[in-house]
C-alpha cells in the first residue's frame, strides 16, 4: 500500500541469521540424526558378525565381506580414476577462447558459474560413478572366488577342446571385466566429450572446424578402446557359442553349437574380431593423423560387416544347407548336446532295460508271495496323514505337525522298516494368551518326534505309532526331545536368562525349563541389546527384565536358513527332513552345487523341474527360477534341533564345483569320512535332484541322435491322479527291488507316459539308500511303445469307475464325508505292474482322514479291500472252483447274482446310514454305534459281491 504520510512508521522487520542457540540446536540434532544412521548400519553389521561367530562360522562372514569390501575398492576405484583422469584430460586440453562464437558465448554462463568448482565437480563426478561401480563390483564376489580358486574337470569340450572349468569359471569373469570395460569406456567418452564441448573443444554450430585437433585425438583413443573391447567380445562370443542357449526342434533349453553355429557363425564372429582391431588401430592412428575420416569409414565397415557376415550369412546358411536336411545336419551336434546333457545332470550311467509289462503267471500262490518279497507297500501317505497325527499327537494347541510328513527308516528287532516321521514343532498361533513374554521368552521350543510304521495300520484305520506320547516313548529311545530349530520356527526366541521357559505341559502340570545349549547370541552386553534392539525393531530388549545375565537370542531357526547362511553359495533342497541320530533330533539337508555354464548340456529352471502336486503350499521347490545346466548333490547337511549346530559334509568328492568352493571357504565342509554310522543309516537319496533328473530323463533317455531329433520316444511325468490340481505326480520312496536286484532297497521311485498318452512308458528308481553300494544308481524299466499297460491316471480311472468301488465312495459322500486317495505306489513284479493305492475317510463331524480301504490293481485285475493282504490275495487268489452251475462271469458259485448282492447291500447301507443320522438327532450314541456298524458290513458286502464282477478285460459284469 501506497504511503498515506502522516504518522511514523512501524519498526522494520530485517530477517537475519538464526540466533547462535537455534544453530547449535540445529547442529546438534544434525549430528544425533547421523549418529543414530551410523547406529543401525552398525546393527546390522554387527548383529551378523554375532551370529556368524555364534554358528562357528565367522571366516565366511569375513572371507565374503573381504571379497565384497576388495572387489568395490578395486574396481570403485579403477572407475574413478578412468572417469576422473579423462575428465581432467578433456580440461587440460581445452582451446584458449581468443574469438567468441554466439554458441560460445552462450555457454559462457555455464563455465562462468562451474569455475569456483572445478575440482569438487570433478571429485562428486569421479567419486559417484565409482560408487556406483564398485557396488555393482562387490555383487560379483561369487565370480571372483569361482575363477581365483578354479579346479579343473579334466574333461575338455568337444568344439574347442579347452577344459570345462575355463566356461563354469573363468568365462564369467573375463565377461565381467569386459563388461566393467565397456562401462568405464562408455563413462569416460560422454564426460570427455561434454568437457570437450563445454570449453570449445567441440563445436556444433560454430563455423570452421567442428573439434579441435586435442579433442579429436582424446576421443578417437577412447572410440579406439571400445572398439578394441569389442574385438575382445567378438572372440569371447566364439566360446559363448558352447554355452549359448538356443532353440531346437523336439527339446527345450537346448545349449550348445549347432550347424550354423559351427559353421556360420563361428567363422563369422572370427572374422569380426579380425576387423574390429583394424578399425580399432584406425582409431588410434587419429593421433597422427588428426582426421576421422579412416576410423569412421572403418567402423562402418565394421558395422556393415556384423550385419551381413553376423546376421545374414547365417540365415542364409539356416535356410539354404540346414532346413532342407536339418536332421542330418544337427546329428553331429545333437550328440554332443546329449552327451553333455547325460553327465552334467549325472544320469549318463542310467541302466534303461525293456519290461514287458504284462505277465501271465502260471503259479499264483507264488507271485503272490513275491509281492512281499519285492516291495514293503507303504500304505501311510505322509502327505496325507498329518491331521491325523495332529489330532492323536498334537496335545497342546502350540504344538503343530507339518502338512507333509516324511518318509525314513528305523530298526526295530534288527530289522529296517519304512517309518513316516514328524516333529511336534512350535506353534506361535497357538499359545493361548499372546504377548510379547509368552510369543519369546516362555513358548520357546516344540517337543518330540512321532513316528509310525510305514506300512501297516491299526484296525480303525489310524497310523500305528511306534513313537508317540509327550514326553514321547517308544522305538527311539532315549534321546534330546527338545526342539530349538524347526522348519515352523520362525521366531526370535530369548533364552537362558531370568525369565523361566514352557517345558511341556502334563497331568501334573507346567514343567518350567532354561535353556542350557551354546546356541545364539548372549545378550548380556548392553551393545548387543541395543544392535539387536536396532535390528529386530523391538526396545523392549533395552530395558526388558526379562533379559539379564545368561540371556541369549535364537533366531534365524529354520534348516534352511540356516545352512544357506553359513554356506551361500549351495542350492538348498526344498525339503529338510528329521532324523534321531546319536540321542539328537538332527534336520537332514540336502544341498547343490550348480553353474549354468556347462558346454554343451541344456539348461533346465530348477524352480519348475522341481513343482509337483506337493509343492502347491505343502513343501518348497528348490531355487525357483534359477536355470542351471550342471547340478550335484556335493554336500550334505545337518542342523541339530536342540542346538542349532550346522554341520556341512562333503558327499560328491569329486564334484570340481565344490572342490572349488572349498578352497574358497577352507574349513566350512568337513570330509566324507567324519559322517557316522548312525547318520548315514538316515540319509537318502534327495528328492528334488531326483525330479531334475526324471525331468531330464523324459527326453535325454535317448542316446541316438535321430530319435533324438524325431521325439518319437519322449515320455512325459504324468499328473498326480489324486488331486485335481494338474500337477505333476511326486516321486516316492520305497523299500522295493528292482527285476535285477537281489533284495529290496530303500528307493525313490516314478513313472512316467509317452508323450501326450496316458498309457505307461516306463518305471524309473533310483537306490536311494546312502549305504548301499549302489547307491544313486538310476534303473529304467521302458515298456514297449505298443504296449496298452495302465499308466496312474488309467489305473486312477479303473479304480473309480469299478462299481464296487463307486458304489462305496457314492455312499460315503452322501453322509458329508470326504474321500481322499494316498500315493498310488507302483512296483514291478514278474513282468507286470503292481499298482496299490489306499483309499481315506475323513468322515463327517471330524476332521483328520482314517485308512478305510485299499486299492490293488494288477493286469485287468482290481481289488478294494479293508486290508492290504485280503487285496492282495482277491488280486492273486486262484480260480473259483466250478460245481457245474452256471454263474455270471466272475460270481462265485452257490451265491446270487453280484447286481442282486450289491442292490441288497447298497439298500442295507441307505438304511443304516438313515438310520446314523437318526440317532445322531436323537443324541441315541448306542443306536449310532450300531448303524455305523451295519453301514460297514454292508460296504463289506458291496466290496465282496463286486470283487469277482469283474472279467479279465476289467469290465464290470452283469
Amino acid at each position: 500500500m501506497p504511503d498515506r504520510g502522516g504518522g511514523p512508521t512501524g519498526p522494520r522487520i530485517r530477517v537475519g541469521r538464526p540466533s547462535r542457540r537455534i544453530r547449535t540446536l540445529l547442529m546438534t540434532l544434525g549430528v544425533l540424526a547421523a549418529l543414530v544412521m551410523l547406529f543401525v548400519m552398525f546393527a546390522g553389521f554387527w548383529t551378523d558378525w554375532l551370529w556368524y561367530r555364534s554358528v562357528r562360522y565367522s571366516s565366511v562372514f569375513t572371507t565374503t565381506l573381504g571379497t565384497k569390501i576388495g572387489l568395490f575398492a578395486v574396481f570403485g576405484v579403477l572407475m574413478t580414476l578412468a572417469v576422473g583422469i579423462n575428465i581432467w584430460l578433456a580440461h587440460r586440453l581445452r582451446p584458449p577462447l581468443s574469438a567468441m562464437s554466439m554458441e560460445q558465448q552462450n555457454l559462457d554462463r555455464y563455465r562462468m558459474s562451474i569455475a569456483p568448482y572445478k575440482k569438487w565437480a570433478l571429485l562428486a563426478i569421479s567419486t559417484l560413478v565409482g560408487l556406483v561401480a564398485g557396488a555393482s563390483a562387490a555383487g560379483q564376489w561369487r565370480t571372483w572366488l569361482l575363477w581365483i580358486n578354479g579346479v579343473p574337470f579334466g574333461q575338455k569340450d568337444p568344439q574347442f577342446h579347452k577344459d570345462i572349468s575355463f566356461y563354469t569359471f573363468d568365462l564369467p569373469w573375463y565377461r565381467f571385466l569386459l563388461s566393467f570395460g565397456f562401462a568405464a569406456v562408455v563413462l569416460s567418452l560422454i564426460a570427455a566429450a561434454l568437457v570437450h564441448y563445454l570449453y570449445g573443444g567441440l563445436r556444433l554450430t560454430s563455423p570452421g572446424g567442428r573439434a579441435t585437433s586435442a579433442a579429436t585425438g582424446h576421443l578417437s583413443v577412447l572410440l579406439g578402446l571400445f572398439v578394441g573391447l569389442k574385438a575382445i567380445a567378438y572372440w569371447l562370443d566364439r566360446y559363448g557359442l558352447a554355452v549359448k542357449s538356443s532353440g531346437l526342434k523336439s527339446t527345450d533349453g537346448w545349449t550348445g553349437l549347432r550347424y550354423v553355429d559351427a559353421n556360420a557363425y563361428l567363422p563369422a564372429k572370427t572374422i569380426l574380431f579380425i576387423i574390429a582391431l583394424i578399425c580399432a588401430l584406425l582409431f588410434f592412428a587419429t593421433l597422427w593423423r588428426r582426421t576421422w575420416q579412416l576410423p569412421v569409414i572403418g567402423f562402418g565397415l565394421m558395422v556393415l560387416s556384423a550385419v551381413l557376415i553376423g546376421g545374414l550369412y547365417p540365415a542364409i546358411v539356416q535356410k539354404f544347407q540346414v532346413q532342407p536336411n536339418e536332421q542330418a545336419k544337427e546329428a553331429p551336434y545333437i550328440k554332443k548336446n546329449i552327451t553333455a546333457t547325460r553327465e552334467a545332470y549325472g544320469i549318463d550311467g542310467t541302466d534303461v532295460k525293456e519290461y514287458a509289462g504284462k505277465s501271465d503267471p502260471k503259479d499264483k500262490d507264488k507271485l503272490r508271495a513275491d509281492v512281499n518279497a519285492t516291495a514293503s507297500l507303504r500304505l501311510l501317505d505322509p502327505n496325507i496323514v498329518s491331521p491325523t497325527f495332529q489330532q492323536q499327537q498334537q496335545v497342546r494347541g502350540y504344538y503343530q505337525f507339518p502338512s507333509t510328513l516324511d518318509v525314513d527308516r528305523y530298526k526295530k528287532d534288527g530289522k529296517e522298516q519304512d517309518t513316516v516321521i514328524g516333529l511336534r514343532e512350535l506353534n506361535i498361533k497357538g499359545i493361548p494368551e499372546r504377548n510379547w513374554i509368552n510369543d519369546h521368552f516362555k513358548y520357546t521350543h516344540g517337543y518330540g518326534a512321532i513316528t509310525a510304521k510305514g506300512t501297516s495300520i491299526t484296525s480303525e484305520g489310524e497310523p500305528d505309532f511306534t513313537e508317540k506320547n509327550l514326553p514321547t516313548e517308544g522305538v527311539l529311545g532315549k534321546y534330546e526331545q527338545r526342539i530349538y530349530y524347526g522348519e515352523k520356527t520362525t521366531q526370535y526366541s530369548i533364552v537362558g536368562g531370568p525369565q523361566k521357559e514352557l517345558d511341556y505341559s502334563s497331568d501334573q502340570g507346567e514343567k518350567s525349563y532354561s535353556y542350557q545349549g551354546k546356541s545364539g547370541v548372549n545378550l548380556s552386553n548392553p551393545v548387543n541389546r541395543a544392535a539387536y534392539a536396532v535390528a529386530f525393531g523391538e526396545p523392549k530388549m533395552l530395558y526388558a527384565g526379562a533379559i539379564g545375565e545368561g540371556s541369549r537370542i535364537l533366531y534365524n531357526r529354520t534348516p534352511k536358513e540356516r545352512v544357506e547362511a553359513v554356506a551361500p553359495w549351495l542350492t538348498i533342497d526344498g525339503d529338510a527332513y528329521p532324523a534321531v541320530v546319536d540321542g539328537r533330533i538332527q534336520w537332514i539337508v540336502d544341498a547343490y552345487t550348480t553353474t549354468n555354464g556347462y558346454p554343451y548340456a541344456s539348461r533346465t529352471t530348477l524352480g519348475d523341474t522341481t513343482a509337483d502336486s506337493l509343492t502347491t503350499g505343502q513343501r518348497a521347490v528348490v531355487a525357483q527360477q534359477n536355470q542351471v545346466n550342471y547340478i550335484r548333490n556335493s554336500v550334505k547337511a545337518t542342523v541339530d534341533a536342540y542346538d542349532g549346530k550346522v554341520s556341512l559334509y562333503q558327499w560328491d568328492t569329486k564334484d570340481p564345483v565344490l572342490k572349488t568352493w572349498m578352497k574358497s571357504f577352507p574349513g566350512t565342509v568337513k570330509a566324507k569320512s567324519e559322517i557316522s554310522p548312525a547318520l548315514m543309516d538316515h540319509l537318502r537319496y534327495p528328492q528334488d535332484l531326483f525330479k531334475v533328473q526324471r525331468e531330464l530323463l523324459t527326453r535325454y533317455h535317448v542316446t541316438d541322435p535321430g530319435t533324438f531329433y524325431t521325439g518319437s520316444e519322449r515320455w512325459q511325468v504324468p499328473d498326480d491322479p489324486t488331486t485335481k490340481e494338474g500337477n505333476a505326480v511326486p516321486p516316492y520312496y520305497l523299500s522295493m527291488k528292482m527285476p535285477d536286484q537281489q533284495k529290496q532297497t530303500f528307493s525313490l521311485t516314478t513313472t512316467f507316459t509317452p508323450k501326450s498318452r496316458p498309457n505307461l512308458g516306463a518305471f524309473m528308481a533310483v537306490d536311494a539308500d546312502a549305504k548301499s553300494p549302489d547307491y544313486g544308481a538310476i534303473r529304467v524299466l521302458k515298456l514297449p511303445s505298443e504296449t496298452t499297460v495302465w499308466g496312474p491316471q488309467q489305473a486312477q480311472s479303473k479304480f473309480n469307475s469299478d462299481a464296487a468301488v463307486a458304489n462305496a465312495i457314492n455312499i460315503w459322500k452322501r453322509g458329508d464325508s470326504e474321500v481322499e486317495y494316498g500315493n498310488l505306489l507302483t512296483v514291478p513284479l514278474d513282468g507286470g505292474l503292481l499298482y496299490v493305492e489306499p483309499v481315506y475317510l475323513r468322515g463327517a463331524g471330524t476332521n483328520y482322514p482314517l485308512l478305510k480301504k485299499v486299492l490293488v490293481n494288477y493286469g485287468e485285475k482290481i481289488a478294494f479291500k479293508d486290508t492290504l493282504d485280503e487285496a492282495l490275495d482277491e488280486v492273486f487268489g486262484g480260480k473259483v472252483p466250478d460245481n457245474g452251475t452256471k454263474q455270471p462271469p466272475g460270481q462265485p458259485s452257490g451265491q446270487p447274482p453280484a447286481n442282486q448282492t450289491v442292490k441288497q447291500a447298497v439298500k442295507d447301507a441307505q438304511d443304516a446310514y438313515d438310520a446314523g443320522q437318526k440317532a445322531l438327532g436323537d443324541k441315541d450314541w448306542g443306536a449310532y454305534g450300531k448303524a455305523q456298524k451295519d453301514l460297514k458290513d454292508a460296504l463289506d458286502r458291496i466290496a465282496k459281491a463286486e470283487s469277482g464282477s469283474s472279467d479279465k478285460s476289467g469290465k464290470p459284469g452283469s
